[in-house]
């Protein structure tokens, strides 16, 4: 067991998997034989409580997934830890040989108490920069404004996006259930926005609740938000999945409201600007991380997956169907892998939703873990486990087709192949 609960995913490059907890503690162990080839706690994490509110306990330390440089031989986490009695977040790289600590760099957002803030987007890469998303706790409470920040991977004074940034105006947080801002082929940053502070009828549109592209400096280029933005304020309706940069320049919104909404990507339209929308697409809130392929978007609801066709000419999405599971999806081996929140991994048929495989790995920390694959081993994290197994012939259905590998200390062996690093994922989309 590790010291401290598992909110990100595990990270695998060259020999070794990464893990970070909420322990503040960033673990390298060995890919052949699961043994700890160095772990280091970076800080004391923040006692629960401390916060005015939020839902992870007994502490937070590091939340977001890492990110590591391969050509730099760096990995990427952001703690919240107590300095000087009182909580901070700071940037921290670390060398991916040896744990030793290359960067430490503050990223509080200015104006606000860093006890508000919160965290939770993985984090990405791109042209020597780190990107990530700022958020509150769960409820927001205290006074708080969604970030985007960026820093050099050197160092330096980070740069900020702020969502509701004008007077009298709060929240809007970055949280996208953990998944991490999107890159496309341009260099530009896509991320959604949660419900700002603005009643209806009170004031002007303030980039909440939306779909917002950047540019790598992060001026804001465009939006899309529903025409129902105010009402959603007021409902607490984020927009909350990463948005889903399609091969054809569309994009894929949804959120807390089940509406899944396609969009131009050249062109997001502003305020009720969707070329099509399908909803409500599930009973639950549609939250975190999504797979895509071609023009089929899984989608994690949180009662389940479901799958959602787009079509370019005459805009329009179809719901294919509805499955088991929850957790952000990934695609693996053929098959749309997806972690439940009663302790279930699952592996569905992408064209049906049926189950060809299941297995037990123990109940998740929260409702948002995405599983992995590397070297043919399925990853999946419970609480404070990491759970391996071994993917037998592909079209197997049931348990039986996972043979299962847990490593007493909830070490994992896993090949050097590389898939679990998160690569910056980028996509051409046509300008006109």
């Amino acid at each position: 067991m590790l010291d401290g609960q598992l909110y990100g995913e595990p990270l695998v490059f060259g020999d070794k998997v990464y893990v970070a907890t909420e322990a503040d503690t960033v673990y390298a162990l060995s890919a052949a034989t699961g043994a700890i080839a160095w772990r280091v706690r970076l800080g004391t994490p923040v006692p629960s409580t401390l916060l005015s509110c939020g839902n992870i306990n007994p502490a937070v330390g590091i939340t977001g997934t890492p990110v590591i440089d391969q050509a730099r031989h760096e990995i990427f986490v952001v703690t919240e830890e107590l300095k000087r009695g009182k909580p901070a977040h700071l940037l921290v790289g670390l060398d991916t040989t040896s744990g030793q600590v290359e960067l430490s760099q503050d990223v509080d957002p200015p104006g606000q108490p860093p006890a508000n803030g919160l965290q939770r987007t993985a984090l990405t890469l791109d042209d020597g920069r780190v990107y990530f998303g700022f958020g509150g706790p769960s409820h927001d409470c205290g006074f708080y404004r969604g970030r985007v920040v960026s820093v050099s991977e050197s160092g330096g004074t980070p740069r900020f996006f702020t969502v509701d940034a004008g007077p009298g105006e709060k929240q809007g947080a970055i949280w996208m259930g953990g998944a991490a801002p999107a890159v496309d082929a341009d260099g530009d940053l896509w991320v959604a926005t949660g419900n700002g502070s603005m009643a209806p009828g009170v004031h002007a549109y303030d980039d909440s609740d939306a779909v917002v592209e950047l540019s790598p400096s992060l001026h804001l280029l465009q939006f899309f938000t529903p025409a129902t933005w105010q009402v959603d304020n007021s409902e607490d309706l984020d927009m909350a999945i990463e948005p889903v940069l399609l091969p054809d320049g569309q994009v894929i919104a949804a959120g807390k409201s089940q509406v899944v909404y396609l969009l131009n990507g050249a062109h997001l339209g502003g305020v009720g600007g969707q070329q099509a929308e399908l909803g409500p697409a599930c009973s639950t809130n549609i939250d975190g991380g999504s797979a895509d392929r071609g023009m089929t978007v899984y989608l994690p609801c949180i009662g389940g997956i479901i799958a959602v066709k787009a079509f370019s000419s005459a805009p329009a999405l179809h719901l294919m169907w509805s499955s088991a599971g929850g957790g952000p999806p990934i695609m693996a081996d053929g098959l749309v892998w997806t972690i439940g929140q009663n302790g279930q991994l699952y592996g569905l048929d992408p064209a049906t939703g049926n189950i060809r495989r299941q297995a037990a790995i123990g109940v998740p920390a929260n409702h948002f873990p995405t599983p992995g694959i590397g070297d043919g081993l399925m990853l999946a994290t419970s609480a404070q486990n990491v759970v391996a197994f071994h993917i037998l012939a592909t079209g197997a259905t049931g348990s039986a087709a996972l043979a299962g590998l847990v490593f007493a200390a909830c070490l994992l062996a896993l090949g050097a192949s590389g898939w679990l690093i998160l690569h910056v994922r980028r996509r051409r989309r046509n300008r006109t």
